[in-house]
Protein backbone atom coordinates (compact mmCIF):
# COMPACT_ATOMS: atom_id res chain seq x y z
CA UNK A 1 0.00 0.00 0.00
CA UNK A 2 1.25 3.61 -0.95
CA UNK A 3 1.91 6.01 1.95
CA UNK A 4 0.24 9.60 1.35
CA UNK A 5 3.83 11.09 0.61
CA UNK A 6 4.57 8.10 -1.98
CA UNK A 7 1.16 8.63 -4.03
CA UNK A 8 1.91 12.42 -3.82
CA UNK A 9 5.33 11.62 -5.47
CA UNK A 10 3.09 9.82 -8.14
CA UNK A 11 1.57 12.78 -8.85
CA UNK A 12 4.15 15.34 -9.22
CA UNK A 13 5.59 12.81 -11.54
CA UNK A 14 2.41 12.62 -13.71
CA UNK A 15 2.64 16.30 -13.25
CA UNK A 16 6.14 16.67 -14.35
CA UNK A 17 5.52 15.19 -17.75
CA UNK A 18 5.49 17.86 -20.78
CA UNK A 19 2.33 17.07 -22.59
CA UNK A 20 3.92 17.90 -26.15
CA UNK A 21 7.89 17.90 -26.65
CA UNK A 22 8.93 21.35 -26.20
CA UNK A 23 11.52 21.99 -29.41
CA UNK A 24 13.55 24.29 -27.52
CA UNK A 25 14.11 21.96 -24.68
CA UNK A 26 17.44 20.66 -23.97
CA UNK A 27 18.22 17.51 -25.52
CA UNK A 28 19.48 13.97 -24.20
CA UNK A 29 23.30 15.14 -25.52
CA UNK A 30 22.54 18.08 -22.96
CA UNK A 31 22.70 15.84 -20.20
CA UNK A 32 26.36 15.03 -18.85
CA UNK A 33 27.57 11.37 -18.70
CA UNK A 34 26.30 9.83 -15.60
CA UNK A 35 23.30 11.93 -14.64
CA UNK A 36 20.58 10.54 -12.64
CA UNK A 37 18.04 12.21 -15.58
CA UNK A 38 17.53 11.04 -18.90
CA UNK A 39 17.61 14.15 -20.53
CA UNK A 40 17.83 18.19 -18.67
CA UNK A 41 13.93 18.33 -17.73
CA UNK A 42 11.19 20.91 -19.45
CA UNK A 43 9.28 22.52 -17.42
CA UNK A 44 5.94 20.50 -16.66
CA UNK A 45 2.75 21.88 -18.90
CA UNK A 46 1.17 21.75 -15.55
CA UNK A 47 1.03 21.11 -11.83
CA UNK A 48 -2.02 20.17 -10.58
CA UNK A 49 -1.65 20.99 -7.07
CA UNK A 50 0.83 23.41 -5.13
CA UNK A 51 2.17 21.55 -1.76
CA UNK A 52 3.41 23.70 1.04
CA UNK A 53 5.18 21.21 3.14
CA UNK A 54 8.87 20.84 3.73
CA UNK A 55 8.84 17.57 4.94
CA UNK A 56 6.47 16.05 1.84
CA UNK A 57 9.86 17.54 -0.30
CA UNK A 58 11.87 15.86 1.97
CA UNK A 59 10.08 12.79 2.02
CA UNK A 60 9.69 13.02 -1.65
CA UNK A 61 13.56 14.20 -2.21
CA UNK A 62 15.16 10.83 0.31
CA UNK A 63 12.11 8.33 -1.96
CA UNK A 64 12.89 9.38 -5.52
CA UNK A 65 16.26 11.21 -5.10
CA UNK A 66 18.36 9.85 -2.07
CA UNK A 67 19.03 12.03 0.83
CA UNK A 68 17.33 15.31 0.89
CA UNK A 69 19.90 16.62 3.31
CA UNK A 70 22.70 16.85 0.41
CA UNK A 71 19.57 18.15 -1.40
CA UNK A 72 18.45 20.91 0.59
CA UNK A 73 22.15 22.21 0.85
CA UNK A 74 22.60 22.72 -2.32
CA UNK A 75 19.22 24.46 -3.28
CA UNK A 76 20.03 26.76 -0.02
CA UNK A 77 23.95 27.72 -1.10
CA UNK A 78 22.19 28.47 -4.92
CA UNK A 79 19.23 30.41 -3.13
CA UNK A 80 21.90 32.56 -1.22
CA UNK A 81 24.78 32.44 -4.29
CA UNK A 82 21.78 33.92 -6.59
CA UNK A 83 20.61 36.55 -4.28
CA UNK A 84 23.99 37.54 -3.56
CA UNK A 85 25.16 37.70 -7.27
CA UNK A 86 27.92 35.77 -6.23
CA UNK A 87 28.84 34.47 -9.27
CA UNK A 88 31.83 32.12 -8.76
CA UNK A 89 30.06 30.59 -5.83
CA UNK A 90 26.63 29.66 -8.63
CA UNK A 91 29.44 28.38 -10.90
CA UNK A 92 30.87 26.09 -7.74
CA UNK A 93 27.52 24.43 -8.05
CA UNK A 94 26.96 23.44 -11.44
CA UNK A 95 27.67 20.51 -13.46
CA UNK A 96 30.15 20.85 -16.21
CA UNK A 97 30.19 20.36 -19.15
CA UNK A 98 26.70 22.56 -18.92
CA UNK A 99 24.55 22.82 -21.94
CA UNK A 100 21.84 25.20 -22.24
CA UNK A 101 19.95 27.23 -25.15
CA UNK A 102 20.19 31.08 -25.32
CA UNK A 103 18.39 33.22 -28.23
CA UNK A 104 17.90 29.91 -30.09
CA UNK A 105 21.42 28.55 -29.81
CA UNK A 106 22.90 25.93 -28.11
CA UNK A 107 25.30 27.87 -25.27
CA UNK A 108 28.24 24.96 -24.35
CA UNK A 109 29.90 25.91 -20.71
CA UNK A 110 33.07 23.74 -20.37
CA UNK A 111 34.15 24.86 -16.74
CA UNK A 112 33.16 26.94 -14.05
CA UNK A 113 35.44 29.96 -15.25
CA UNK A 114 33.80 29.78 -18.36
CA UNK A 115 30.37 29.82 -16.65
CA UNK A 116 31.83 33.14 -14.58
CA UNK A 117 32.34 34.87 -17.93
CA UNK A 118 28.97 33.59 -19.35
CA UNK A 119 26.87 34.54 -16.35
CA UNK A 120 24.60 37.39 -17.08
CA UNK A 121 24.16 35.36 -20.03
CA UNK A 122 23.25 32.33 -18.37
CA UNK A 123 21.61 33.69 -15.10
CA UNK A 124 19.09 35.66 -16.92
CA UNK A 125 16.52 38.38 -14.40
CA UNK A 126 14.27 35.47 -14.34
CA UNK A 127 15.62 32.67 -14.23
CA UNK A 128 16.91 34.46 -10.90
CA UNK A 129 14.13 35.20 -9.86
CA UNK A 130 12.65 32.37 -9.59
CA UNK A 131 15.62 30.59 -7.77
CA UNK A 132 15.10 33.48 -5.30
CA UNK A 133 11.59 33.17 -4.95
CA UNK A 134 10.91 29.36 -4.83
CA UNK A 135 10.11 28.48 -1.25
CA UNK A 136 11.83 24.97 -0.55
CA UNK A 137 8.41 24.04 0.90
CA UNK A 138 6.93 24.41 -2.29
CA UNK A 139 9.72 22.52 -4.76
CA UNK A 140 8.42 19.97 -7.38
CA UNK A 141 10.58 16.70 -7.06
CA UNK A 142 10.45 13.93 -10.02
CA UNK A 143 13.39 11.39 -11.07
CA UNK A 144 14.75 13.86 -13.21
CA UNK A 145 15.69 16.49 -9.81
CA UNK A 146 14.14 19.37 -8.19
CA UNK A 147 12.35 21.72 -10.24
CA UNK A 148 12.95 25.65 -9.51
CA UNK A 149 9.85 27.61 -10.69
CA UNK A 150 8.15 26.26 -14.04
CA UNK A 151 11.43 25.01 -15.15
CA UNK A 152 14.02 27.71 -14.83
CA UNK A 153 16.47 25.42 -12.82
CA UNK A 154 16.75 22.44 -11.68
CA UNK A 155 18.82 20.46 -8.98
CA UNK A 156 19.84 16.59 -9.55
CA UNK A 157 21.85 14.35 -8.38
CA UNK A 158 25.22 13.12 -10.72
CA UNK A 159 26.34 9.48 -10.66
CA UNK A 160 29.75 9.30 -9.27
CA UNK A 161 30.00 5.09 -9.37
CA UNK A 162 27.99 2.42 -11.90
CA UNK A 163 26.05 2.24 -9.55
CA UNK A 164 24.80 5.67 -8.64
CA UNK A 165 25.31 5.15 -5.05
CA UNK A 166 27.52 8.24 -5.13
CA UNK A 167 26.37 11.73 -6.23
CA UNK A 168 26.96 14.89 -6.37
CA UNK A 169 23.94 17.17 -6.32
CA UNK A 170 24.85 20.29 -8.93
CA UNK A 171 22.67 22.25 -11.06
CA UNK A 172 21.85 20.46 -13.95
CA UNK A 173 19.90 23.36 -16.11
CA UNK A 174 19.25 26.96 -16.03
CA UNK A 175 16.35 27.86 -19.01
CA UNK A 176 14.19 30.36 -19.86
CA UNK A 177 10.39 29.10 -19.76
CA UNK A 178 8.97 31.26 -21.47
Amino acid sequence: MKTPIAALAVLWLAACTPATPDPAASTPEATPAGSVADAVPAAPASVAEVVDDPLAVNQAIDEVLGDHVRYEAVIRQLQRAVAANDTAAVAALVNYPFVTVRDGESLRVADAEAFVREYDRIMTPPIAEAIKRQKYSQLMVNYKGVMFGNGEAWVNGICKDDACKDVDVRVVALQPTS
